[in-house]
């Protein structure tokens, strides 16, 4: 399965200097939930991400605060899109 949305980067507030986030539509949460998968930690789920020309593997975490999954966005790859907090991105996502 894979999915193509906007989204706009957030600080994670507890450590706003460290984590950037993508928070994941709900519509699309739904589904990444509804699929079987082999228990994890923290409910995460891998998945493969594409931003612009860049793609990565990393996992999606249920954002508990934000009733959706949220998405870490490295700094590298952040500075590489010319994207920072607030700004929204189109992220391609796939289930691995």
């Amino acid at each position: 399965m894979s999915w193509e949305f906007e989204s706009e980067l957030w600080a994670w507030t507890a450590r706003k200097e460290l984590w950037v986030f993508a928070t994941v539509p709900a519509d699309v949460s739904d589904e990444i939930a509804d699929r079987p998968r082999p228990p994890s930690g923290f409910g995460a789920v891998r998945v493969r991400v594409r931003l612009g020309a860049q793609e990565w593997e990393t996992s999606v975490f249920p954002g508990v605060d934000r009733g959706a999954y949220v998405l870490p966005i490295k700094k590298a790859v952040r500075t590489r899109a010319d994207a920072g907090v607030g700004d929204t991105v189109t992220l391609g996502l796939e289930l691995v």
